[in-house]
This record gives C-alpha cells, structure tokens and sequence, in this order.
C-alpha cells in the first residue's frame, strides 16, 4: 500500500507558535537546562528525574494510549482513574484531549489531514510545531464519547492544569528547588520530548515490517526510552493489540507492566496479535487491508 504523498500545506495564522501561553512550556526548559548548570550534576537528581520519567512515561504508553486512545485492554474504574491522574501529571494536556486527538490523528496518519505527519509538514512541526500552536488547542469530544460518560474522566480533563501545578509545586515543598528542578523540570523535558520522537522520528527512521498506509517504523532505541512505543510499525498495522513488540525480542516495558497486573486482576484481555495475523509481513503477502481494531470494553459508568 502506498504511503500518502506529501501535500503542499498554505499555514494558517493559528499555527503559528504560541506567545503568551507558550511562555510555561519553554520557561521549564530554560530552568531545566539553567538551573543543572548553575547548581552542577546531580547523579542522586538524575535517579529522580529517570523515576518520574518512567512512572509517567507508563501513564503515557499504557494509559493515554493504548487504553484511553485505543482501549486495548481492559480495567476498572479505580485503576482507569490512576492511568488518568498518571497521564495528567506528564504535562501532556488532559486525557479527553490526548485521545482525541490520537485517534484522529490514525484515522488520516501521514495524510494531508494527519494532525502531526513529518511526511505531510516536516519534523520540526510533527515533534513539536503542532502542540505549541493555537489550531489544537479544542478537541472534539464526538472523538470520545465513550470516555465522557465518565465524570470523574471529564473532571480530570478540566482540571488538568490545576493538578500539574499542584504536583510541580509538591516536589519544592518536599526537597526544595533541588527536588523541582530534577523531579519536575529535568524529567518533563526529557518526558516531552521522549514522547514527542514516536509522532516525528518513528514515520521517518527505521524498519517497516507491515505494509501499512502510512510511513510508521519500528526501531529499537525508540522503544527502549518510550517503554514499547518504539514498534509503531507494528502498532499501526494492528492497533487493537495491548502489545506493540509483537516477538519475544521486541522489547515493549508498557506490555509487561500490563500483563503483570493481569494475573492479579487488575487488568485483562492484555493481549499481543493472533499468530497468522502477526506473521503477515511485506514480505509475505501482506494483508490487503489493516485489521480495524475492535474497541474493548470500558468499565460501565455509574
């Protein structure tokens, strides 16, 4: 199947990169990046940074994505909650938002309509020109109706800014500018931009095994920093599967974590493809069409 043609893209006034509301996201850079110079390396702050790294990375990977955006597996309302709260404090905008916006974002991946394709705008607007611009700034909630019938998802969504702040500002109270500076600022740098390599890097480098619409690659390091997401080839191929490493050598942490808390109950249908669903490669006859992927069921709402 033929990846989609790049289209030449008019921009519009709203794309342009945020001023005012702009000012939070690079201010924490610059005290990421000033404040390591000036109080020097810290091995015991490079710890708790990769820490909090992970713990939301996962919140990304495993809630965000496969679960809300997906709903690759299934879980109840206590732990969906903590997958939310999760997600929130990566200081990725709220979990309605996210999900939103990655589904529409397979419906056209690396079309004209593809809200972040490197094919379509480049790898400066798919990794970061997208989300600091004003044109995304709504989503569509008809994209997740199945999630807004959840309050207490819809009181997270609202409140999102409110909790980032007040998680930012916990680590001062508990260990000063020390504890902020390397368990907030340093590890959501890092975080952002983690996260942002599987919209840019992963349609540009690396290793197609699956004839899909688009231009998703698989690659190793990728996975490695995201906890699995690097095998977004596979990913967009077979979206319905809760594992994205679909062999025993594809590393995928978000897959592990989940299939570990299937055996105490905390989640199910962690599943990885069916075996003639997986082995159908470009090599070997490649299936005419994408398996549409087939939505797990939510907790019923109260």
């Amino acid at each position: 199947m033929p990846v989609p043609k790049r289209v030449p893209h008019v921009a519009r006034e709203d794309e342009r990169p945020k001023i005012v509301t702009g000012v939070p996201f690079w201010g924490i850079h610059v005290v990421a990046i000033a404040g390591v110079i000036a109080t020097g390396w810290s091995w015991s702050g490079f710890a708790l940074a990769i820490g909090f790294y992970y713990l939301r990375m996962f919140g990304i990977t495993a809630g965000y994505h496969r679960y809300f955006a997906h709903r690759s597996f299934k879980t109840g309302r206590v732990f969906q909650f903590i997958l939310a709260f999760l997600g929130t404090i990566s200081t990725q905008k709220g979990v309605l938002w996210w999900a939103s916006h990655h589904r529409q974002h397979h419906r056209y991946s690396d079309g004209p309509k593809d809200i972040h394709s490197p094919i379509q705008r480049g790898l400066w607007w798919s990794h970061l020109g997208w989300i600091i611009c004003n044109r995304y700034e709504r989503m569509d909630k008809n994209e997740v109706k199945d999630l807004v019938k959840f309050p207490e998802l819809v009181w997270i969504q609202k409140y999102e800014r409110v909790i980032v702040v007040l998680f930012a500002t916990s680590f001062g109270v508990w260990g000063g500018f020390w504890a902020f500076l390397w368990g907030y600022c340093v590890s959501t740098v890092m975080l952002w931009h983690g996260t942002f390599t599987i919209n840019s890097l992963s349609h540009v480098w690396g290793q197609r095994r699956y004839d899909t619409t688009d231009d998703s690659r698989n690659n190793f390091l990728l996975a490695l920093i995201t906890m699995g997401e690097g095998w977004h080839n596979n990913h967009h191929y077979y979206q319905r599967s809760a594992a994205q490493g679909f062999y025993w050598w594809e590393l995928d942490m978000s897959y592990m974590i989940l299939k570990g808390l299937s055996y105490v109950g905390v989640t199910s249908g962690v599943n990885r493809p069916p075996r003639h669903v997986r082995d159908k490669t470009i090599k070997n006859t490649p299936p005419s069409e994408a398996p549409v992927p087939q939505a797990a069921e939510l907790p019923r709402a109260a």
